[in-house]
């Protein structure tokens, strides 16, 4: 099962459960430049300049998150990498999904920009840049 949880909801359950995992779906540069969740994990969906999914993703998840019930919070930009990747991931048996709704930077303004309307930097959460 995939949940939606807004960046708020997603920030208290990393403080509360220990065993949960963020991973952050965006490519490098929006990962190291735009800036992360301290501690996010870094494993792209797709990258620059093809944006071709990562046929690599969910062994790269197996890796880092051998145990399929542990919690994984997947985040990017907006939410819907982070959602596409979440319903891969179910398809290979992880069964607690959490996509950030939202993502990093929120949904696009009334003047096509992000950051002004939501997001997990937005709501003043913790993030770092590389």
């Amino acid at each position: 099962m995939i949940e939606n949880l807004d960046p708020i909801q997603a920030w208290e359950l990393l403080q509360q459960n220990s065993d949960a995992i963020m991973i952050d779906v965006r490519t490098k540069v929006e990962h190291s430049f735009v800036g992360h969740p301290p501690d996010a994990i870094h494993i792209p969906w797709k990258e620059f300049p093809d944006w071709q999914v990562n046929a690599r993703f969910v062994s790269e998840v197996k890796k880092v998150v051998p145990d399929i019930k542990a919690p994984i919070l997947l985040l990017c930009r907006s939410g819907q990498r982070s959602l596409d990747a979440a319903k891969v991931l179910e398809e290979a048996g992880y069964q607690l999904l959490i996509n950030i709704d939202n993502g990093f930077e929120g949904p696009l303004d009334g003047n096509k920009h992000r950051g002004n309307l939501g997001g997990w930097r937005f709501h003043g959460l913790p993030w770092e840049q590389s």
